[in-house]
């Protein structure tokens, strides 16, 4: 039988330490929403990814506030079951701590969600901290960090070991409830995972970390420019899509659609 309670951070430490698995998508509206939802997902993520797969950026830095906002209303809007994160987008909380809050605190107001995902380890513990003495939920994210990409030199494998630990650990001390970790060896993974009482959730982090997350247009074929080496495709939906609608292109040109049944008399 579906177990239909709630998924709140409390459920996932216990997941952790019960070793269930984890599984997080992102997602950016109300349809996949519910589809996520029902598929018992555990953690919905707005990220912002959604900047780069929906609306077309190179990468995830011109994403706004108000962008995250919207999307994410319409993704709590879909759920019932799943726990919501919604990404803090680029320097809506590292101009200062005050700035933070303000922002954090109106992402959640405005959209429901239960917490909010920022990027930095060590550096942006005081900031995971402070909202976190407020009340608001905190999951972290090391390794790469989108945000910070121009900063790293580009998409690569981060395999500092003793940074990657020491962030890892600043997030979790904290108060984060669980971290990120994406881009990172597959050993080194496995090695927060231990050191941290926290679950950890990779993307590109190999087996041994708490939980996963993949991007939902990359698992589903919906970017077909680009697809990281680390994504499992689980559909292939763009040339099903395609064909559809040219279908309907035929159909409109010939004269067939609409048709009778698609009517009214």
């Amino acid at each position: 039988m579906r177990d239909s309670k709630p998924i709140t951070t409390a459920r996932l430490r216990e997941m952790k330490a019960a070793g269930e698995r984890i599984a997080m998508v992102t997602g950016y509206d109300y349809p996949f929403a519910r589809l996520l939802d029902a598929a018992d997902i555990d953690v919905i993520l707005v990220g912002d990814s959604v900047g780069v797969v929906v609306a077309g950026y190179p990468s995830t830095i011109p994403v706004t506030v108000d962008e995250m906002i919207y999307h994410g209303r319409a993704v709590v809007r879909g759920t019932e079951r799943a726990l919501v994160v919604i990404d803090m987008p680029f320097m809506s909380y590292q101009v200062s701590i005050a700035d933070a809050k303000r922002q954090a605190g109106r992402i959640m107001q405005a959209t429901g969600c239960t917490a909010v995902k920022l990027e930095g380890g060590v550096a942006m513990a005081p900031t995971i901290r402070a909202l976190v003495e407020i009340g608001i939920p905190v999951l972290g994210h090391i390794g790469l960090t989108p945000q910070a990409v121009n900063q790293l030199g580009g998409y690569k494998v981060q395999r500092e070991k003793e940074r990657l630990l020491a962030d890892a650990k600043a997030v979790a001390d904290a108060g984060a409830f669980g971290v990120v970790i994406e881009c990172v060896p597959a050993d080194i993974a496995a090695e927060i995972t231990n050191a941290v009482n926290v679950p950890t959730i990779g993307i590109g982090a190999g087996p041994g970390c708490d939980g996963q997350v993949l991007v939902l247009h990359d698992m589903l074929g919906l970017c077909e420019r680009f697809r990281p080496s680390f994504v499992k495709q689980y559909a292939d939906l763009a040339p099903t899509i395609r064909k559809a609608l040219g279908t309907y292109r035929d159909e409109v040109k010939a004269g067939t659609f609409p048709g009778p049944e698609h009517s009214f008399s």
